[in-house]
């Protein structure tokens, strides 16, 4: 009779709840790697926006610039936006062509040419990062109300305390598990939720807009010319 009701038991869950959980959480793993998806965009576009900042220091020729840059840009030290600036520049930066009358007014517009881009840049990585935020917080809501509300691991409790435990278990979950082993069987149903940090996407700069910083940037600009003048001339040519 024992065995007859633990039978009925794991049968009707099987046919009921096991196949409800693994509907629902197959529906919440579609959710993690659209997530993931995202992240991965959001981290080429966080490579695309760095290499703009990556052109705007290689126009500052020299350390002392670099680092008046970054104070003007708030940029913060050491990030991942400051280790994309230390990087070689690359080709894949469109070239900017200006014209001037002169090469320190052509270097002037260069620099405000520059910051212009970066900004473009980094306002468009910005909105995926929020996206991206706001999609990761949609999908923990969903895997709290999962882990919350699906009572798979109530009735996985309830058939391990059952006296004839060795026959419910070989039954419903396959095998004579041990204790160990059964700890493991929950940890692996329970789905956690994502952790922001571990999508590896770095969090945006706040830059000024372009007509606000558009003084100093053509100061420091000339500043560079008057110190590396012969630099920037090879950069022009």
């Amino acid at each position: 009779m024992d065995e007859d009701l633990i039978s009925s038991l794991t049968r009707q869950i099987r046919e009921d709840i096991l196949d409800n959980y693994l509907t629902e959480r197959r529906l919440v793993c579609l959710q993690i790697e659209d997530v993931e998806k995202l992240a991965e965009g959001a981290r080429e576009r966080a490579v695309r926006a760095g290499r703009r900042l990556n052109r705007m220091v290689d126009l500052m020729i020299h350390t002392e610039m670099v680092k008046k840059l970054y104070a003007l840009l708030n940029v913060p030290q050491p990030s991942f936006w400051s280790n994309c600036s230390e990087k070689k520049l690359s080709r894949r930066v469109q070239f900017i062509r200006v014209r001037a009358l002169t090469d320190k007014a052509k270097f002037r517009k260069l620099v405000i040419e520059s910051y212009n881009r970066l900004y473009r840049w980094m306002e468009r990585y910005r909105e995926t990062y929020e996206e991206l935020s706001n999609q990761c917080r949609a999908v923990n809501s969903n895997i709290k109300h999962f882990n919350q509300n699906f009572d798979l691991l109530t009735i996985l409790s309830f058939l391990k305390s059952l006296d004839t435990c060795t026959l419910e278990r070989k039954q419903f979950l396959g095998g004579n598990f041990t204790a160990e082993e059964l700890a493991s069987v929950d940890q692996k149903l329970y789905l956690g939720p994502i952790k922001f940090e571990d999508l590896r996407v770095p969090a945006p700069l706040i830059m000024p807009k372009a007509e606000s910083v558009e003084f100093s940037l053509t100061g420091l600009a000339n500043e560079v010319y008057r110190k590396y003048q012969k630099h920037v001339q090879r950069l022009l040519e």
